[in-house]
């Protein structure tokens, strides 16, 4: 059964290879969407490759919605984007896939229905597809190679959907079972070096030994470290000590 959640139908206009259908389908519920309707598959339906490549996804092409025509297929839909890199002659608002889902939420948020329509493989959607569909999806790809896979658009959009509904941070960090030391800890090794230092003779002349153990400390509050770098920086030098006493 497909998913509560109000989300868009993904419409795959006549496409071609059944690998490409799968991959679609695998791409749809990467991010959540399960919604897809096929237009006069070439291939006919059923198809074994698509079952293939879909992995995980087959369940959105058992339940996929089977159609003859794109007009069956956006009959009761409110609101319909196509994806097209092509210029139509056509007058209609063009969007980025970030601004077009940014206008697909809104529009089912107010209890629309909405369907985005992709086109087949080698030439993408006709006249009369993009003729039916109330604004234009256009990704800003490369002008002098604009073709995309099928399945990678229908990734990119599907992106575009999720990516307006989960708050992810830019950047975080991934702790491996260990947390960051605290200023304490960080002191603490401070200590531990500039002690060993000492010992070795290295803050010289003497004259100039303060502003070398700032730069030092300075140093250690730059770094993130966390408790299990700290432990093997004290481990570090412990074992050197332990070398030059075994030496001696």
């Amino acid at each position: 059964m497909t998913s509560p959640t109000p989300q868009p139908a993904f419409i795959l206009v006549r496409p071609q290879m059944g690998e490409n259908i799968g991959g679609a389908a695998r791409a749809m519920w990467n991010f959540g969407l399960d919604r897809m309707r096929i237009v006069a598959p070439r291939d006919g339906w059923p198809n074994p490759r698509a079952v293939a490549m879909a992995s995980g996804a087959g369940r959105l092409l058992d339940e996929a919605g089977l159609f003859d025509g794109t007009g069956a297929a956006v009959a009761d839909c409110d609101f319909v984007f196509a994806t097209t890199a092509r210029g139509r002659g056509l007058t209609k608002p063009v969007m980025t896939p970030e601004r077009a889902m940014e206008h697909a939420r809104a529009l089912i948020a107010g209890g629309r229905k909405v369907g985005v329509l992709f086109g087949p493989e080698r030439a993408g959607l006709e006249n009369d597809d993009v003729a039916r569909a109330n604004a234009i999806i256009s990704v800003p790809v490369n002008p002098a190679f604009a073709s995309l896979n099928l399945a990678q658009c229908v990734l990119l959009v599907g992106y575009e959907w999720q990516r307006q509904s989960v708050d992810v941070p830019p950047e975080v960090m991934e702790m491996a079972k260990t947390e960051f030391a605290s200023h304490i800890e960080i002191e603490k090794l401070g200590d531990h070096y500039e002690e060993r230092l000492e010992e070795a003779g290295f803050f010289f002349p003497a004259q100039k030994a303060e502003g070398m153990k700032q730069n030092l400390r300075n140093l250690w509050s730059r770094m993130p470290l966390t408790r299990a770098d700290v432990q093997i920086f004290h481990g570090a030098l412990r074992q050197m000590v332990r070398w030059k006493e075994h030496g001696e």
